[in-house]
């Protein structure tokens, strides 16, 4: 099944067929495709934002605020820094990147140089670290001194030819930088911009088309910056399998951007919030890019935490944050307080989508209103609810850009590449100019990810109705067979999660006797529960056919994540433990989790 999304603005095509593209269309002919959609680079983007509103606060943080003009003048003396410590364009460097100003400064810079963000998680141990550094061989490493033990212990100052780079140095003293008015002289700087007033929907600002290569848009020595470089190296990894490294463009990151105020319906009058981390796509993509696309504020907080968030977003005047995993109902596990709803948020962008009362309950006690979406470091466009509507328990539709149209399109397949029919269940393709180049350094990683008409495989499995819209089911690889039936982790997820012992779990499929599988869930409590296995079981007896209810049950203080915050199931203990409980035995009782492993701390969002 081709479907195009009922939200997509502009001219473009209904729908595409399954034989558009050539059969053997090279990466070059995909890259000449994605080529045709005009774009900026990432630092004509920032360079824009500072000439329309110089004085407006950008970014805002617990340590000062920063305005679109100080940002440009920040990001311009730190891409001098490292230029003179002989960075460049194309140069590969690694960054321990925590949802700070100071790492956003060096992210922007690194971008103006044209050189290539290698993002590591700054929670990573030394052997990820060292790993990581082997596999990339970058030119140098921007880090902090929190991190030096890190640093020391995984070896890798002595991988790096232009030595360990301090952040904080990099990026000045930002807090208390000016805020003046680029000079209309400086390279590349755009002059007398008409741009619309603050207020304006952002939909109504048009993206500036660029030409094939140009100038950076900041006061730095020439460096050339095409929409079709590298940005940034994402750390990622599928759910059962090892590491990679998404190479992602220039391009990709700025129709995010522009593309996410529409999704959302912000302008420059709104400031989103967001703890999550620089080293995914999400925060730089959508918080950081859709900011300065819009004009809007951002606010960085250097890590989720649920006992202070609400109180964080109204000391900042939030009024949109993204939230992945279980965060949002990790926030509704907080004690009730009469003023949870007193804050000046407004939206919450999240995925996958939350059951549909709960998350009705969750946008009642909160004030706000939930638009769920989908979307890869892959491909920053995939699904979202279409304006106006709320198809509650689905990804919504195929999202568009605002100016350019219809530039994403999406496929329904069987194993053999057939078209499914609306309502079959079939794997998700994706195709559109952001898709991600590969992986760095596998190709035949590569190879499997994308068709040779350019197709991305998702690896996730969906159903989509005759209007467009998606459902998510499982993860290909995840789906489990038990006394002859398919069925769906996911499925089964959400109905533990419902009961309130449980904060979040993980079903996995473990060796039966019977030559399939048997199911496996891996329980996190909730704050202050201690579940009780069988009547967890009868809670799932009672709302799933019995072949999908767990037979073994385990207790576990948080589940282990990909750099991407999926779920690692593949790091999951394996074996069966003396506290396991099998609901075919004996019952035995439960083995509580270290204390403080289930605190209020979201693995995947923290630093």
């Amino acid at each position: 099944m081709t479907l195009v999304p009922r939200n997509g603005p502009g001219p473009g095509p209904q729908g595409t067929g399954p034989g558009e593209g050539r059969p053997d269309e090279s990466l070059a002919a995909r890259l000449a495709r994605a080529e045709s959609v005009p774009s900026r680079t990432i630092p004509q983007v920032l360079a824009d934002a500072a000439a329309r509103d110089p004085d407006g606060i950008w970014i805002r943080s617990d340590e000062g605020t920063l305005s679109f003009a100080g940002a440009l003048g920040q990001v311009t003396t730190a891409a001098r820094g490292l230029r003179d410590a002989g960075a460049g364009h194309g140069d590969l460097v690694m960054v321990t990147a925590r949802t700070t100003p100071e790492y956003l400064i060096c992210w922007l810079a690194l971008t103006a140089l044209g050189a290539v963000v290698v993002s590591v998680n700054p929670r990573s141990a030394p052997a990820e670290l060292a790993g990581l550094a082997q596999q990339t061989r970058p030119r140098a490493l921007i880090t902090d001194a929190g991190l030096a033990a890190l640093v020391s212990q995984a070896g890798t100052a002595g991988l790096v030819p232009l030595g360990v780079l301090d952040a904080g140095e990099l990026a000045g003293d930002w807090a208390h930088a000016g805020s003046p008015a680029p000079a209309s002289g400086e390279p590349g700087l755009p002059r007398d911009d008409a741009a619309p007033a603050r207020g304006t929907p952002a939909r109504s600002t048009p993206a500036r088309s660029a030409p094939a290569r140009s100038e950076p848009a900041i006061g730095v020595p020439p460096a050339v910056v095409s929409p079709a470089d590298l940005a940034v190296l994402i750390p990622t990894s599928g759910t059962t399998g090892r590491s990679k490294l998404v190479m992602q463009t220039h391009r990709a990151y700025v129709l995010a951007g522009e593309g996410f105020p529409y999704w959302m319906r912000l302008t420059a009058q709104d400031r989103l919030m967001t703890s999550l981390p620089l080293f995914h796509i999400n925060a730089p993509a959508y918080s950081v890019m859709g900011s300065l696309a819009c004009g809007a504020g951002l606010i960085l907080l250097p890590r989720f935490s649920a006992g202070g968030f609400l109180d964080a977003a109204r000391r900042h005047g939030a009024t949109e944050f993204n939230a992945i995993g279980a965060m949002l109902e990790i926030l509704m596990r907080q004690p009730p307080q009469p003023g949870d709803a007193d804050t000046p948020l407004r939206l919450c962008y999240t995925g996958p989508a939350p059951a549909r009362g709960r998350q009705q309950e969750m946008e009642r006690r909160l004030g706000l209103r939930i638009v769920v979406g989908y979307a890869m470091s892959e491909s920053p466009y995939g699904l979202i609810w279409p304006h106006g509507t709320r198809p509650f328990g689905t990804l919504g539709a195929v999202r568009q850009h605002p100016v350019h149209g219809v530039i994403n399109h999406a496929r329904v397949v069987d194993d053999a590449d057939r078209e499914v029919g609306p309502g079959g269940t079939g794997e998700l393709l994706l195709r559109n100019p952001v898709l991600a180049r590969g992986y760095y350094g596998m190709p035949d990683e590569t190879a499997r990810a994308f068709t040779g008409d350019g197709w991305l495989r998702t690896g996730d499995l969906v159903t989509a109705d005759p209007a467009g819209t998606y459902t998510f089911v499982a993860r290909k690889k995840e789906v489990l067979r038990r006394r002859g039936e398919n069925l769906s982790p996911a499925e089964v997820e959400e109905v533990l999660e419902d009961h309130p012992d449980v904060l979040e779990c993980a079903v996995v499929g473990v060796a039966s006797e019977l030559s399939e599988d048997e199911v496996k869930a891996f329980v996190v409590p909730a704050p202050g529960c201690q579940p009780d296995f069988a009547a967890l079981r009868a809670h799932a007896t009672a709302r799933l056919a019995a072949f999908k209810v767990p037979r073994y049950w385990q207790l576990i203080g948080e589940l282990p994540r990909t750099p991407t915050a999926r779920v690692a199931k593949h790091r999951l203990p394996l074996g069966h433990p003396a506290e396991e409980y099998d609901a075919e035995s004996e019952p035995r009782p439960a083995r509580p989790p270290a204390p403080g492993a289930a605190g209020e701390h979201f693995p995947g969002a923290s630093t």
